[in-house]
């Protein structure tokens, strides 16, 4: 059993059957509107007759209220600064803070000038994590859905019914902050067809009117507090705890996440984990940075302890299997590769001389004493000097 432990092309191919590693560690509540946002995008959406094939979703993790702007995928970080300025600058200001996935357009120097100019912190999620930006993934499939319906009932192209979508979002209710988003962005109901006496005059700058604005803020707060921590205590029975040390040698996780072929490994047969790397350091409480080698040097190196397995693999245990040779009859071929030690041995009548033979596939305990006679007739090279 403890060899199969240290056995890597074992722990390589084996499939896990316990619960994933790392605790949810929810991002803090922000303190005001539209400070903190998150944003994703939706691609390979059908063509419209507006050229529009994607959906850049935007949405402020306070008040749950989103943006969602039609796009083209061939959009560049440059077109979508000007698109940002346009839509959330101007109607919400500068954010405090911006988390989204690892998109290309989100790593580009230009975006990170762009919102360092801006003074934005950008909080990009480690490699192959959709759950960083889970509130963009959920409000996504939500969005999806919306659409379908609009579709199916109403026909057209999508970016057509878009608008009304959005407005819809907005005035439905949002379980985690216990109202709709529009009156947590607002402070009031929106007026709509189906509550025109719900809504009338508002004295807006009335001392009242602030005080009220206020106390549905820091309620919205306390009930986004709550379902963090229901929502995180639910998850934690799925998951359990695992730390690691820098230096420890550690197995990456390369399953095939959605149809995408990761670390250039194909197949149905192929491993489930590569490795071994080290860890070089840790970044936050569930993250860790990996030493890759060159031929990954496309993948960010950080990645989430749930794609992380410790490597228990010793030299002693591991064979390289592109170095075994074998013979005709398909035996295993072992090579001497150094004399370490001699010694002679007593026998009843005799003495014989011994020596301490290091083999190829072998590693410290596991050298063999032979006998030296055998050793020069077999291996004579091994007594050249």
């Amino acid at each position: 059993m403890q060899y199969v432990n240290k056995c890597l092309t074992c722990a390589q191919v084996k499939a896990e059957h316990q619960k994933p590693y790392g605790y949810v560690q929810p991002l803090e509540v922000p303190e005001w509107k539209w400070e903190h946002i998150t944003m994703d995008f939706i691609t390979k959406l059908p063509l419209t007759a507006k050229r529009h094939d994607a959906i850049w979703v935007i949405v402020d993790r306070l008040t749950k209220s989103a943006h969602f702007l039609p796009m083209r995928e061939t959009y560049t970080s440059e077109k979508l600064s000007e698109l940002f300025v346009k839509e959330i600058i101007m109607r919400h200001g500068v954010p405090v803070s911006i988390v989204s996935d690892r998109d290309t357009r989100f790593v580009s120097r230009f975006w990170k000038r762009f919102h360092e100019s801006m003074g934005t912190r950008l909080n990009i999620s480690t490699a192959y994590h959709p759950q960083t930006d889970g509130q963009s993934e959920r409000t996504i499939q939500t969005l999806e859905d919306m659409l379908r319906a609009c579709i199916i009932d109403f026909g057209g192209g999508w970016d057509d019914h878009l608008p009304l979508v959005e407005f819809s979002y907005n005035n439905n209710y949002h379980a985690s902050i216990g109202m709709p988003p529009y009156e947590a962005l607002y402070g009031r109901r929106c007026r709509t067809p189906l509550c025109w006496g719900g809504v009338g005059q508002k004295e807006v700058g009335s001392k009242a009117a602030v005080l009220d604005l206020t106390e549905k803020l820091q309620l919205v707060k306390a009930r986004m507090k709550a379902a963090q921590d229901r929502q995180k205590s639910y998850a934690d029975k799925r998951r359990r705890p695992i730390e690691f040390e820098v230096g420890d040698q550690v197995l990456l996780k390369v399953s095939p996440w959605k149809g995408i072929i990761r670390f250039r490994k194909r197949g149905k047969l192929s491993p489930r984990f590569i490795g071994p790397f080290r860890i070089m350091a840790r970044v936050g409480k569930v993250a860790y940075r990996l030493d890759l080698p060159d031929e990954l040097s496309g993948i960010h190196p950080t990645f989430h302890v749930s794609h992380l397995r410790k490597c228990l693999a010793d030299d002693v245990a591991y064979v390289p299997l592109n170095d075994i040779e074998v013979d005709e009859r398909l035996n295993y071929i072992e090579e001497p590769v150094a004399i370490v030690d001699t010694k002679e041995k007593q026998l009843r009548n005799k003495m014989i001389r011994q020596v301490k033979v290091q083999w190829k596939h072998r590693k410290g305990s596991e050298a063999t004493w032979e006998t030296e006679d055998e050793m020069k007739r077999l291996y004579p090279h091994l007594f050249e000097t």
